[in-house]
């Protein structure tokens, strides 16, 4: 019958659907782990959790990647917003201490484009890697109507687990513990919706030199993934269990005294996420000095006429992730995440909380 209507007609593509299932899984299958149990294309992803952990506490973390997602689809470049996705939930796991186990993804569309989608989930399985997790699910979501030709929307899923007694809980912070702040790769995937409209009052001048890099290939850089150094970094804490494969350098000790809280720096940027892990009766004093902003956040704050109160409470600043722990560790600390090629500094302190105001910047 001429009139017939097929689920073709209406919009949604099965086969294009099974193309991208075929091309994904040789990506897929590089990110799966031991504890990996079928493969892909189960109803449900199985994950063998037995004989790892004594009192394991799973840790669970959901997120996308914002308005940066406009950028990339602008650009056409697809290969790497998967890998902000994986590191937007990844690293929030990780600030309880907790092993990133495996990770689930969520893309939707309203037309299939085999390309691009096997180029971003490209990038999700990238990011897997990185962060030493399964990429042990997903769903490709094919939307007729939901959005406009060429675009496309993410959320990721992440389950991590931690011994229940080598939880993070921020209990151990005291005051005169310092805040040693880790380099970020650039924005990570915070701010996008204020960053595109100061590229609109720009001009969108994305080809600009900023230091050697290009504007836009610094405002797409991938968010830097944590998760394995601080994961070798808080097995070499007093408080954690020995990794066997924590190699420490030649004369160091063998130990590094207990990480007390970590921080991911993202919405809300330095000023509302570091003393989300503070417990009550402490503030923390940020030292603006010790803080040097890397160009592209420089341009933004300049081209934008933002205020650096605006910049501490909406972007990384050039710190996308902190560590609280006592002075004496510093030095072994920045040692470590040095050997995984990341910058680190003291960027301010715990101390009492004066009032209401538990964050001071200055």
């Amino acid at each position: 019958m001429s009139d017939a209507l097929t689920y073709r007609a209406a919009g949604v593509d099965i086969d294009a659907g099974n193309a991208v299932v075929e091309r994904i899984k040789p990506l897929v299958k590089r990110t799966f782990r031991p504890e990996v149990m079928g493969g892909l294309g189960g109803f449900g992803g199985l994950f063998d959790l037995s004989g790892r952990y004594k009192e394991p506490v799973l840790v669970s973390g959901t997120d996308g990647v914002g308005t940066k997602l406009k950028l990339a689809q602008i650009l056409g470049r697809h290969d790497t917003i998967g890998i902000d996705l994986v590191g937007m939930c990844v690293n929030d796991v990780l600030v309880q201490g907790a092993e990133p186990l495996f990770f689930l993804d969520y893309f939707a569309t309203g037309k299939l484009d085999v390309e691009t989608t096997v180029a971003v989930v490209g990038g999700i399985a990238r990011g897997c890697e990185l962060a030493g997790c399964a990429l042990i699910g997903g769903e490709t979501a094919e939307m007729p109507d939901m959005y406009p030709p060429g675009e496309y929307d993410l959320a990721g899923f992440t389950v991590g687990a931690v011994e229940k007694s080598q939880m993070l809980t921020g209990a151990a912070i005291v005051a005169g513990d310092v805040i040693l702040g880790v380099a970020s790769s650039g924005l990570h995937s915070n701010g996008y919706s204020l960053v595109r409209r100061i590229l609109e009052r720009a001009g969108d001048p994305l080809d600009m030199d900023l230091g050697g890099v290009k504007l836009a290939d610094a405002l797409l850089a991938p968010t830097t993934i944590y998760v394995k150094p601080m994961l070798e970094l808080l097995a070499a804490g007093t408080s954690r269990i020995p990794n066997p494969g924590f190699q420490q350098p030649n004369g160091w000790s063998s130990q590094i005294p207990a990480i007390h809280g970590m921080a991911h720096i993202t919405g809300g940027g330095l000023r509302e996420n570091i003393i989300r892990v503070v417990p009550d009766g402490l503030g923390i004093t940020l030292q603006a000095s010790a803080i040097v902003l890397p160009p592209v956040f420089d341009w933004l704050m300049r081209e934008g006429k933002v205020a650096r109160e605006e910049m501490w409470r909406t972007f990384n600043c050039g710190v996308g992730f902190t560590v609280i722990l006592p002075r004496d560790a510093v030095t072994a600390a920045s040692a470590l995440l040095a050997r995984h090629g990341l910058a680190s500094s003291v960027i301010g302190e715990i101390v009492p909380a004066q009032g209401d105001q538990r964050v001071h910047i200055g």
